[in-house]
């Protein structure tokens, strides 16, 4: 009603169009995801002061509690708080996520634009050790590192990033492959620029649409990997109140007390698939293909 009123009063006054939603948020989906994600990385960050009780206090005369208003989600075997574990233990997975994708991503990265830049026999070699890599179920290399390096949080970590960073190196390299036979690179080759200067300047800002998407999915991967590493022992050790290490303990009471595994259960399935649909909103807003049809 505004604009119909300010174009009466000045008729030669363009109207601009309304401002249009970024193409990320056209989703309803990917607006969930978000949603959740900012859910959880809140509650993590504030885990402190929203956690009713501290994670790691035992009160065994209220153990196996079922949820109350006491203890909203109930309590555990050892009379622990269930929503103040699962607090704190989306401040553990979160991290887990972060701090694996960021490695293996920035590692991955590297070797991918070393490898397609250069090609030949550098190319070959890096190309033939990620093939090593990628040759072995990854949960399986992880389970192996881990158990070498010994079970700890920090040692699932780097297994994590072992068996992620070859699916960055092989992505970015195929994106080199293209990009370093493009205008604008033989351009900045004939104006004199040194490889580093092109490929930090000119390819790497080329490649980081697809290692967004990848590194979105990889987030939910590294968080569900490293609850996997803690349920089989691998990973966060006891008392930790990491979500894999809570599923662990109740799978014993599954029977007669299923909160135990069914909350962080349902943490993981919900942040998992949080991540997975930012992943999915990025891919559609960020490939000029689908762009269109958002």
């Amino acid at each position: 009603m505004a604009e119909n009123v300010k174009t009466k009063l000045l008729p030669g006054l363009p109207v601009s169009p309304p401002r249009a939603r970024p193409a990320l948020l056209r989703s309803p989906l990917t607006v969930a995801g978000l949603a959740l994600i900012l859910i959880f990385g809140l509650s993590a960050l504030f885990a402190r002061a929203l956690a009713p009780m501290d994670p790691l206090t035992q009160k065994l005369s209220q153990r196996l509690q079922p949820p109350s208003s006491a203890h909203w989600l109930g309590t555990d075997q050892l009379g622990r708080d269930v929503l103040s574990r699962l607090l704190f233990g989306a401040r553990i997975s979160l991290t887990v996520g972060v701090v694996v994708v960021s490695t293996a991503g920035t590692f991955g990265t590297l070797v991918g634009l070393i490898a397609g830049y250069t090609r030949g026999l550098a190319d070959e070699a890096l190309m033939r050790v990620t093939d090593v890599f990628l040759a072995f179920p990854a949960l399986i290399l992880a389970m192996a590192i881990a158990g070498a390096l010994g079970p700890s949080l920090n040692n699932a970590m780097i297994a994590i990033a072992v068996v992620t960073w070859p699916v960055y190196a092989r992505l970015v390299r195929g994106q080199v492959l293209s990009l370093r036979e493009r205008e604008f690179v033989e351009a900045a080759r004939g104006l004199g620029a040194s490889t580093p200067r092109i490929l930090w300047r000119h390819i790497l800002p080329n490649t980081l649409a697809p290692i967004l998407v990848q590194a979105s999915f990889d987030m939910g991967g590294a968080i569900l990997s490293a609850a996997g590493l803690s349920f089989i022992g691998f990973g966060a050790q006891p008392p930790a109140p990491e979500w894999g290490v809570m599923i662990s303990d109740g799978r014993k009471f599954i029977n007669t007390q299923s909160w135990l595994s069914l909350f962080p259960g349902l943490a993981i399935l919900l942040t998992v698939a949080a991540f997975n649909l930012i992943g999915d909103g990025l891919r559609d807003a960020l490939d000029p293909r689908l762009r269109g049809n958002l």
